[in-house]
């Protein structure tokens, strides 16, 4: 997230759940806040954060804790010899004294029960004349700062120059992890609650789209981009062994999600998931339903996700659900697991541990599937943009590579060549493209229609990336109030489900001469479907 992102989601907050909290740190925190206030936003909290003045943290600890704390440490909070803004002064060559005084500073911490604190083991100036001396206080101090509680970040937390120059000791590009790992903690049940890891499938379990990509596409191999697809499922693997129980909950045909697992190039097996719920509902709907099934509590819930919407969607309806975003670059992974295995941590490992997920597997097999919900409430919270373009007598590059591309939300499953496109739109028919952008980000042209002259649609697809945000109904409601329909051509293929779906709205029927919809009928029906959007027009 970049600090004009941040900005934004802060600009367009609505009523949430309030999230007080003090952030405490030894550097300038201004812009730390708008991150953590903008992150918690996201996971549907509004963060009330205090801050100390600059320089106080070392006071602070000796006053009694009034609340929960977000604790930034450095070595020099532990140790002020060890702080570069005062210089390198001189000193005895051993460090037992300053770290018997840097033990005694993290006893306070124990006594702040309500405090989540990180921890960054920045580079220590060389204070000692021997730098067997210094490597050995740099590793001590790390080692005090995690049996007080903290999460050790990276290194490269830490940034000299802006710590000298602003007083800020986290670099400009790394305050958002910063404070992505601070709402993790403060929105995380207590260390080792959890009990089901439920994750996505495409980008997450494996790298590529399954339902576009095609099953011997996808991978997850210690090689190349989908190395880090490969550890995580590894560590699954290993979690699973614990008697942590895993599920995958995917927006995709079932039988497209367990396929890449039945080729047997995947770490992971189909048996070793209690259960598979892939679907075009809402993920939360999918979420409790596999709550309800367990008997298990949403608290005891972690779901990893690599799109930041479907984290939102979930976070908002299910806010005792843990939302864990997948990294999109491999040095977040560590970030990542390290999190995992602290909600997942097993301290006792017992014979009926390898045994749950059978046992839960069977549960779930004795129950009905609970009713779905809607997510209309949390649509209208994402302050959608829908951009509308006649690319009739325009760029149609990107709506061209949509239609052949395409397979789940297409009309059709027809493939067009550019020759017969351009011959259609020659001949006067149109084609429309939609945009979508939405409080998380630009998502870009997600949806393309071709029609010939007489107004009968010949493609219409949709990325399966918006699915459930309510887009084709509001597009087509928009296009049904612009021109005449004079019918679509529909054909069922594998994949289709989603169009099949969409077409069992009243509005449209199939005649002699194919499918037909009824425009007025769609327009009553839907015109609530293009509120949830700001409509933009552009040619």
């Amino acid at each position: 997230m970049t600090y004009l992102e941040a900005m934004k989601l802060l600009a367009n907050v609505g009523p949430l759940e309030k999230l007080p909290l003090l952030l405490a740190m030894s550097g300038t925190a201004d812009q730390l806040v708008t991150f953590l206030r903008a992150h918690a936003v996201r996971m549907g909290f509004d963060a009330q954060v205090g801050k100390l003045p600059f320089g106080t943290l070392a006071q602070h600890l000796y006053e009694p804790a009034m609340g929960v704390e977000a604790i930034l440490l450095m070595p020099w909070d532990l140790a002020p010899e060890c702080d570069w803004r005062s210089g390198i002064g001189g000193g005895a060559d051993n460090p037992d004294s300053v770290l018997e005084r840097a033990t005694r500073v993290a006893a306070l911490l124990d006594n702040r029960p309500r405090a989540h604190i990180l921890y960054v083991p920045a580079p220590i100036p060389p204070i000692f004349s021997s730098q067997a001396n210094n490597a050995r206080l740099s590793a001590e101090l790390t080692a005090i700062a995690v049996r007080a509680g903290a999460h050790v970040l990276p290194e490269s937390f830490f940034s000299l120059g802006a710590y000298l120059t602003h007083g800020t000791p986290v670099p400009g590009n790394r305050l958002s992890d910063v404070a992505e790992a601070f709402v993790g903690q403060l929105l995380a049940p207590p260390r080792g609650a959890c009990k089901v890891l439920v994750t996505d499938a495409d980008n997450t379990l494996w790298l590529g789209i399954v339902g576009e990509d095609g099953v011997d596409k996808v991978s997850a191999e210690p090689e190349g981009n989908s190395f880090r697809h490969f550890i995580y499922q590894s560590f699954l693997s290993r979690l699973k062994a614990a008697g942590i129980l895993l599920a995958v909950v995917s927006r995709n045909d079932e039988d497209l999600v367990r396929a890449p697992f039945l080729r047997g190039q995947m770490p992971l097996k189909v048996d070793d998931f209690v259960d598979i719920r892939a679907g075009y509902g809402a993920k939360s709907d999918h979420i409790n339903s596999l709550a309800l099934s367990l008997n298990l509590g949403l608290d005891s819930i972690v779901f990893v996700d690599d799109n930041p919407v479907e984290l939102a969607e979930v976070s908002s309806v299910l806010s005792r659900v843990t939302c864990v975003q997948f990294p999109s670059n491999d040095d977040q992974l560590v970030g990542l697991l390290d999190r995992l295995a602290s909600l997942f941590d097993r301290s006792v490992l017992t014979a009926e541990d390898a045994e749950r997920t059978e046992m839960y597997r069977r549960r779930i097999a004795s129950q009905p599937p609970p009713e779905m919900g809607n997510v209309l409430e949390f649509l209208r919270g994402l302050n959608m943009t829908l951009t509308l373009r006649d690319r009739s007598r325009g760029d149609w590059v990107r709506a061209h590579q949509l239609i052949n591309k395409t397979n789940q939300f297409n009309l059709n499953g027809r493939r067009f060549e550019e020759t017969e496109i351009a011959a259609i739109l020659a001949d006067g028919g149109q084609i429309f493209t939609a945009s979508l952008e939405d409080r998380t980000g630009a998502h870009g042209e997600i949806l393309a229609c071709l029609l010939d002259k007489h107004g009968r649609i010949l493609s219409l697809v949709m990325s399966c990336r918006v699915f459930q945000r309510r887009v084709e109904f509001a597009f087509m409601a928009w296009l049904a109030g612009r021109l005449t329909i004079r019918g679509l051509d529909v054909k069922a293929t594998e994949r289709n489900e989603p169009v099949r779906n969409f077409l069992l709205d009243k509005a449209f029927h199939e005649t002699s001469n194919g499918w037909a919809m009824e425009p007025d009928v769609f327009l009553e029906d839907h015109t609530s479907d293009l509120s949830l959007f700001t409509v933009r027009e552009e040619n």
